[in-house]
């Protein structure tokens, strides 16, 4: 079932949306020679919020967890991507070891894991799950929820590979995104391919990074559609050298506010658009929802209380927050059962393989969803990334939406791999 949405579309979003859909060849033939000249990161989600007036990523997920909230129809896709994936990195795979986080009793994320291994299962792979939380020092299997069991087992390093007792892999997927940093026993494995790369994950990676990509990505792409790149492109900004829990560079954080709102105001001046600006302040590595909030108006953070400071200064693993991105909030228009909802897009290879509305009944249109008390409401982009309906009216015809997410989400993803290339510690300098 295809959930019906409510989505209330005004402005020059109608005009993207059509200018997307008569554009499809040209986006198509634009995104196949990109990925002639770089490489797709392995596998990515993206959160996308559409306010109406413009649709933006928000976030782009390298170590994308969730593969469970997509729904069954969605697997072949996913499959014939693996596949397509796996034969261009190593053609001759037999073996494929899967890194999962190390929090080993969250069973909605174990049963992420467990879609993962049936995806590459059904590529073709031997795949089996290897752990290298100091927790886990022998074979441990978790039963889940729905049934299904995982079987958790120590990862094992020799001198140049890693693998399991009985287990030597040619590939390692990761799904274990670093943010406390990345761990000996995966440094230096010449003999292996490891995906995604180290300086993917969030001991290296910055946000302000990856949407520095995006602006220059998404200019490229507004030239092509003939659009202003703000319409798909969140304006953002960064403040370091922050302190939350003892209200160091606060100050240097609400004029970075002030100026983003600043440059919002005009742009929404410019277009018409009587809604209240707002910003988003998050962690600049980091992920889980955590570390974020929404700002309306720069003064508010001069009044945080001690328990928005707290949690503002401490994300995953205990890690403290010092530099942030600051980005322009994107009001969401979508709705699921009565509850606010965004759509999530995900990605292998180069290839949308389907996604899932994020939905909280208890957050607003302008705050983050991504926090304890999110639904998820599955849904297949199968038919409709591959088959939008040309010239049929904007917002009449179900593909239309998600084609447009799609593409969306694809531009995303063509800035994660700018970023990775630009990140790259072992990257060949020609001069």
């Amino acid at each position: 079932m295809v959930p019906h949405l409510i989505t209330a579309l005004t402005g020059p979003i109608n005009e993207l949306e059509q200018r997307i859909l008569d554009s499809m060849p040209a986006i198509e033939r634009w995104f196949r020679l990109e990925w002639m000249e770089h490489t797709p990161p392995f596998y990515c989600s993206v959160d996308i919020r559409n306010a109406g007036f413009k649709l933006a990523p928000v976030d782009t997920n390298l170590f994308p967890g969730g593969w469970n909230n997509l729904t069954d129809e969605m697997l072949p896709l996913a499959v014939q991507a693996a596949m397509a994936a796996i034969e261009k990195i190593c053609p001759e795979a037999r073996n494929l070891l899967i890194i999962p986080e190390n929090h080993t009793r969250n069973t909605h994320y174990l049963a992420n894991v467990v879609q993962l291994k049936r995806i590459f299962n059904m590529a073709g792979l031997n795949v089996r799950i290897g752990s290298i939380s100091p927790d886990v020092k022998k074979t441990t299997s978790v039963t889940l929820p729905h049934g299904d069991t995982v079987t958790l087992e120590p990862v094992i390093r020799s001198k140049r590979r890693i693998g399991l007792k009985d287990f030597d892999p040619c590939t390692i997927l990761l799904n274990n995104d670093l943010s406390s940093g990345v761990p000996g026993i995966v440094e230096e494995l010449y003999e292996q391919y490891l995906l995604p790369p180290l300086h993917a994950g969030w001991s290296v990676r910055r946000k302000s990074r990856h949407f520095q990509s995006y602006e220059e990505v998404a200019k490229r792409f507004g030239k092509l559609l003939g659009i202003d790149p703000w319409l798909i492109n969140p304006l953002f900004g960064r403040s370091e050298g922050i302190d939350f829990a003892n209200g160091v560079g606060m100050e240097g954080l609400a004029e970075q506010v002030d100026v983003l709102l600043a440059k919002v105001r005009r742009k929404y001046k410019e277009y018409g658009i009587k809604e209240k600006p707002f910003a988003i302040v998050k962690a600049d590595n980091g992920t889980y929802g955590m570390g974020v909030m929404t700002v309306r108006d720069a003064k508010e953070l001069a009044e945080l209380p001690r328990k928005s400071r707290n949690k503002m200064g401490m994300i995953k693993d205990g890690q403290t927050v010092h530099d942030v991105i600051i980005q322009e909030g994107v009001l969401t228009q979508e709705r699921m059962n009565n509850a606010v909802a965004e759509p999530v897009v995900y990605m292998m290879d180069r290839y949308v393989v389907g996604g899932f509305y994020r939905m909280h009944p208890e957050r607003d249109v302008d705050e983050n969803l991504n926090a304890p008390g999110a639904g998820f409401v599955p849904l297949a982009f199968q038919h409709s990334t591959q088959l939008p309906q040309i010239g049929a009216r904007p917002g009449a015809s179900m593909p239309n939406r998600f084609y447009m997410y799609g593409v969306v989400a694809r531009v995303a993803m063509l800035a994660a791999s700018y970023e990775l290339e630009a990140t790259n510690p072992n990257a060949e300098i020609y001069d």
